[in-house]
């Protein structure tokens, strides 16, 4: 797959633009830096975001605390306070919010820096980086990585600088839980192909949503274009979720991101082709999409480049609506990678021709 040597620095740069923290400010080193392995990358963007925060002030929060107090404070619990008899010792139990740092987001920065600290193929110099930052912690509880809730998780600008350390946590979680530590694992064995696909697209749609945002890049849901008045039963249609979108005068792109280890079909008899699943899904997108908002409406399958011989390379026009497959280059230096991604915006939108 094309994980098996996606260079470290990119791999950064992928993280910063899924994570939505591509303009942080000094995190250039990271795009820079030789890192041998994932571990190290992980540990030195970890060490380096989590010294800012605590600078910075780690995130606090009100958390619900029951407990038996001498003295009145937030709510008086009546019925524990008379079932624990809390009044013949002069006391009551009391439920009030402590403002405190003892927070899911914290718990799960502390979960991972502790993993890694003992699990992670990290040098001994990063592993003791690491140790000094855990009694910033010592009041936020330690919990089995395993537990945390990702997509629990929520950010506001307060705490922005937690997105990226938290996208890190999760990627760690994924690659060392499941067994896959090993120094010289392929990414895409790191973390998996369900995961790499989550990377790989939020990647290409915030790449869009940095740099070209007059296209209104998203992750749109299309509506089937279907006769209301001869539907009485449509709940069971499935929901055309795309991952990309990019609109702009006049014209509509769909790019469907795919992360596979084999990006072509084979046929009993041996042509190979763009997978019919694939192709009927861009197809159904597209159509249902021109129906809906008119003007020129294309669609684009864009996969990881594999270390296939052969890899999809199709531009045809199906009724009337340009449908390309082709793939991205992972491997790629990223500044010739980020020309590759530059082509889907000027295949679609081209420069106005200069007067001579």
């Amino acid at each position: 797959m094309s994980g098996k040597s996606i260079p470290i620095r990119n791999v950064y740069v992928m993280m910063a633009y899924a994570f939505s923290t591509i303009r942080s400010p000094g995190q250039d080193r990271f795009a820079s830096e030789k890192f041998e392995h994932l571990h190290e990358l992980f540990a030195a963007i970890l060490i380096d975001g989590v010294s800012r925060q605590v600078k910075r002030g780690l995130q606090h929060g009100y958390v619900a605390r029951s407990e038996e107090l001498a003295t009145v404070r937030g709510r008086i619990d009546v019925t524990r306070t008379a079932v624990q008899r809390s009044l013949t010792r002069g006391r009551l139990v009391c439920e009030h919010d402590e403002y405190e740092p003892d927070t899911a987001h914290n718990r799960a920065l502390k979960a991972v820096m502790t993993l890694l600290i003992r699990h992670g193929d990290v040098s001994r110099a990063r592993k003791v980086e690491l140790r000094n930052l855990l009694p910033y912690f010592s009041q936020v509880q330690l919990i089995d990585p395993a537990s945390i809730r990702w997509n629990t998780l929520t950010y506001h600008r307060g705490i922005s600088g937690y997105r990226l350390l938290l996208g890190v946590c999760e990627l760690v979680v994924w690659g060392l839980l499941q067994g896959q530590a090993g120094r010289d694992a392929m990414l895409s064995e790191w973390l998996g192909d369900e995961k790499m696909h989550d990377l790989y697209e939020r990647f290409l749609r915030n790449y869009f949503k940095v740099h070209h945002p007059q296209l209104k890049p998203a992750a749109s849901t299309i509506p089937w274009d279907k006769d209301a008045t001869r539907s009485p039963k449509d709940d069971h249609l499935p929901a055309m979720n795309t991952d990309l979108v990019l609109r702009g005068g006049g014209r509509t792109l769909i790019v469907d991101a795919k992360y596979y280890g084999k990006s072509l079909q084979v046929s009993r008899f041996g042509k190979e082709s763009i997978s019919s699943s694939n192709l009927y899904q861009i197809l159904s997108y597209v159509r249902n999409e021109e129906a809906q908002s008119g003007g020129t409406v294309g669609g684009w399958l864009l996969y990881a480049r594999t270390d296939a011989p052969r890899q999809p390379d199709l531009d045809v026009t199906l009724h009337g609506n340009r449908i390309l497959a082709n793939t991205l280059d992972l491997n790629l230096p990223w500044e010739d990678l980020r020309t590759e991604l530059e082509r889907i915006v000027t295949e679609f939108w081209p420069a106005p021709a200069t007067a001579p």
